[in-house]
């Protein structure tokens, strides 16, 4: 593994204030890691001077690329993903609440288990996390419905820090169909189902920025949150094609159509 190409995707939706900053604080732990890397930031959506900002930085290690109208950070990964060269393929959220040194810290839980994936997790017992109570109750019940009805027993799927091993990311990468809220569930759910059951969890410090400590977290106003009400229809959905449609499966492989923006044979159902 130590000839492994690392590639690192970075979605980025309206990051124009901290996006130098974050994708320079990325490179600066990777350029400490024995493997090789490459940075790879998509811009989802060209609405502010994101791309622009990304595109000064001068680094032959960094990759700005992106497209005109917005998608969902899902759909960034996945089109990230589809342009990765590396052997190990990882993602981490811009803005920086998730601390960059992670990506070591996973890189090295990959090693020690021979994991196929490896997840960054809030609730790992040494993670270093502050967040509402209200929060953590909703993540605690969204995990138990989780792993009851898809067999998944992994207790953080959401927090954006992640890293897969090539060959799971070319099975599962063509049967994704979630672009926005639960593109990381859909991911693993999968994966599970496609026999990469060496999913492991490992420990990041986060810190959420006051203003995502709103009233969309309490749960008394779960119905009013359109990002949470919205991850629970995902979960829905993903349970549904998963137990009922088999849409996951590999039968469903003579409906694929190539996509162009993807430059793969994808499922469209």
């Amino acid at each position: 593994m130590k000839k492994t190409l690392l590639s690192v995707i970075v979605p980025a939706y309206k990051q124009a204030q901290t996006i130098v900053k974050d994708l320079e604080n990325i490179e600066r732990v990777l350029s400490q890691i024995r493997y090789d890397y490459e940075i790879i930031c998509v811009v989802d959506g060209k609405v502010d001077k994101t791309y622009e900002k990304a595109k000064k930085i001068k680094s032959s290690k960094i990759k700005v690329i992106g497209y005109k109208t917005n998608r969902g950070k899902g759909y960034a990964v996945r089109y990230g993903m589809a342009r990765a060269r590396g052997g190990l393929i990882a993602f981490i959220d811009a803005g920086m609440e998730i601390d960059p040194n992670g990506l070591r810290m996973i890189l090295e839980h990959m090693e020690w288990y021979e994991a196929d994936i490896i997840v960054g997790s809030k609730r790992h017992p040494v993670s270093q996390v502050d967040y509402p109570l209200d929060r953590r109750i909703i993540s605690l019940l969204y995990q138990l419905f989780v792993r009851v009805f898809t067999g998944l027993s992994v207790r953080d799927t959401q927090a954006g820090l992640k890293i897969f091993r090539r060959k799971v990311v070319e099975s599962v990468l063509p049967r994704l169909i979630v672009k926005r809220y639960c593109f990381d569930l859909e991911m693993l759910v999968v994966s599970r189902h496609l026999g990469f059951k060496r999913i492991y969890e490992a420990p990041i410090k986060l810190s959420y920025r006051m203003d995502d400590l709103s009233h969309a977290f309490k749960l008394k106003d779960f119905f009013k949150s359109s990002g949470l009400w919205g991850s629970f229809l995902d979960t829905l959905a993903i349970i549904y094609r998963l137990r009922f449609l088999k849409y996951y499966d590999d039968n469903n492989k003579r409906k694929w159509v190539y996509d162009k923006e993807l430059d793969m044979r994808i499922n469209v159902g």
